[in-house]
């Protein structure tokens, strides 16, 4: 049971100082308390934990306009952060861990400036049918965050810059390009700004859960661990991934989100296999390429080592089989 809230901001726009925070105050949040976390990036495409950086974005682009890739802990899809989108976290244990009162937190605060806004599929929050808030969730043992963007000003045009976005995505969504499907919340509330966003989360994250908020204790803040982590998130091996130099590809996009499977074959045995995909679920894919890997590349020594896979949940079960589903298309 939640006893207390805390919140922070991030005085920080570098996007791995913010990310190294973020899992920084996951594994000390203690057992009764949740924290309410805000930042911002400057000029940032954020891709989830499973993604192909090259795939999602102009990467030579971005970085040569003086801009930032990061990959995040958790699943889901590209992003694009600026100083006109609000980053928040929310940060409890396992068991405290409950997605639609979070949500409704956004929800709340966003309904408060006289927005309608109201959840949508799998993990946005729109108004009008444009999304400004996308949200994506990690869980480690007993740690859990959930976190999300929520669109203020943000700059469209370079969002669709840096972004690539399939054309089955937009055509999931009937939409023809990024700029038609998100929304900011000034085009419906002109004088919003970040300080009053901020205000309006704070008050909606005490009211949702019927407790005083208060500020994070800075004495419980270490600069040289948060330090360490955000090393990691800016790391070229993290960012970036490794590629493989891969003999057989394929892709589709399912009702979870798109995967892409390559695969390095020699000598009649799978060497390397790689998962990229944008779905919600980390787990999974990184399941799959493990048991894949140094297998004779045989259709049922294939599909039955996928089949074996254990699974958590109904949404696992489902991606196993649209996987194996994937993978008999290689032979």
């Amino acid at each position: 049971m939640i006893e207390k809230l805390y919140t922070i901001e991030s005085g920080s726009l570098n996007p791995y100082l913010n990310m190294g925070l973020e899992e920084y105050l996951m594994y000390h949040t203690g057992r009764e308390e949740c924290i309410l976390y805000l930042w911002q990036n400057e000029r940032t495409v954020v891709i989830g934990r499973n993604q192909n950086a090259w795939k999602e974005c102009q990467t030579e682009e971005l970085e040569g306009d003086g801009g930032y890739l990061a990959r995040r802990l958790s699943g889901g899809g590209a992003v694009f952060h600026d100083l006109g989108n609000l980053n928040f976290t929310f940060l409890v244990r396992k068991e405290n861990f409950n997605v639609e009162k979070q949500t409704e937190v956004i929800l709340r605060a966003v309904n408060s400036l006289g927005i309608h806004a109201e959840k949508s599929g799998r993990n946005d929050i729109t108004v009008d049918g444009c999304k400004f808030s996308g949200n994506a969730y990690f869980r480690t043992g007993d740690y859990c965050y959930h976190h999300g963007t929520i669109l203020l000003h943000a700059d469209r045009e370079l969002m669709e810059k840096y972004l690539h976005v399939s054309d089955k995505k937009l055509e999931s969504k009937g939409v023809d390009s990024i700029r038609s499907r998100v929304g900011n919340l000034c085009d419906w509330a002109p004088e919003l700004n970040r300080e009053r966003m901020a205000e309006k989360l704070k008050e909606a994250f005490g009211v949702c859960f019927g407790l005083p908020v208060e500020d994070f204790p800075g004495e419980r803040l270490a600069g040289e661990e948060i330090s360490r982590l955000a090393e990691r998130f800016s790391s070229w091996d993290w960012k970036y991934g490794r590629q493989i130099p891969f003999s057989k590809e394929t892709e589709e996009r399912f009702s979870w989100g798109e995967m892409r499977i390559q695969l390095r074959v020699d000598g009649g045995r799978i060497q390397e296999t790689r998962l990229f995909t944008d779905a919600l679920d980390v787990e999974l894919a990184e399941r799959a390429e493990k048991c894949l890997s140094g297998l004779v590349f045989q259709k049922k020594a294939v599909l039955d080592a996928i089949d074996g896979i254990p699974t958590d949940n109904a949404m696992q079960a489902r991606m196993k089989n649209d996987i194996c589903g994937l993978m008999e298309s290689f032979f």
